[in-house]
């Protein structure tokens, strides 16, 4: 019997049937590839993404960092502290206003952008989709995270 398609057994949800759930454990298995991918740069999955925003704007602030990858600062400074220190990535004291860190890649971190650039074809390769397919999935995933953001509040 396919258990994956029927309704809750006496009221109680199916875990193959929950959305939750498939997001979940599809976010593990990009996260373990990516993991493998990103092993030759040096890089976990967080500070990937850090990157890719750096590279997108060098010199951001640790709030306009984490706004991007929906972080919060408590969340983020310890990722960007290990970063610093594998010589990625500078930290800096504004100095209009010290309370604020600005984030600048070095020269080294710059550099990586050259080798991520052969990891999306790598990505696609292994969805097993079309471009199209992904530019579809990718936009119903946004539209999906805005509508759970509004609804949590």
């Amino acid at each position: 019997m396919d258990t994956k398609n029927t309704p809750a057994v006496s009221g109680v949800p199916q875990l193959d049937a929950q959305l939750c759930f498939a997001l979940y454990s599809t976010s593990l298995a990009m996260s373990k590839l990516y993991r493998k991918l990103l092993r030759g740069l040096g890089l976990t999955y967080s500070q990937y993404l850090v990157m890719m925003v750096l590279w997108e704007k060098n010199q951001l602030t640790v709030s306009e960092v984490g706004e991007r990858l929906f972080l919060d600062s408590a969340t983020l400074t310890p990722l960007l502290k290990r970063m610093e220190a594998a010589d990625l990535l500078t930290r800096t004291r504004a100095a209009s206003d010290e309370r604020q860190v600005i984030i600048t890649l070095t020269p080294h971190g710059d550099a990586l952008r050259h080798e991520a650039a052969k990891l999306p074809p790598s990505i696609l390769q292994a969805t097993q989709c079309t471009l199209d397919q992904v530019v579809g999935m990718k936009q119903d995933l946004d539209q999906l995270r805005a509508s759970l953001m509004a609804s949590a509040g």
